[in-house]
């Protein structure tokens, strides 16, 4: 009986990350990223425009589109403001 091909070579994309020092960095882009897109998505969902989202939060659009592009100075308390804004909770876990 000829034996099976292994599909998958390698290491997995995390341990690749790890390997190169980026893991940390590239996983906290990556959570950034699925929330901005999650805001975006309520927001159209809800039809609230980035100048009304904008001053919902009680900030500027400039700072909206920070948060909209995942940008790096993002910080937990801009994305409280629009979680609330959009009236969802924000959930967030250590594991």
């Amino acid at each position: 009986m000829a034996r099976r091909k292994r599909l998958h070579i390698g290491s997995s994309v995390e341990s690749f990350l790890a390997e190169e020092g980026i893991l940390e960095t590239s996983t906290l882009k990556a959570v950034k990223a699925a929330i901005a897109w999650q805001i975006a998505e309520e927001m159209k969902r809800q039809h609230i425009t980035k100048t009304s989202m904008a001053e919902r939060m009680k900030t500027s659009r400039s700072q909206l589109d920070r948060l909209l592009n995942a940008g790096r100075d993002v910080t937990l308390d801009m994305i409280a403001r629009a979680a609330s804004v959009l009236h969802k909770d924000l959930v967030l876990e250590l594991r």
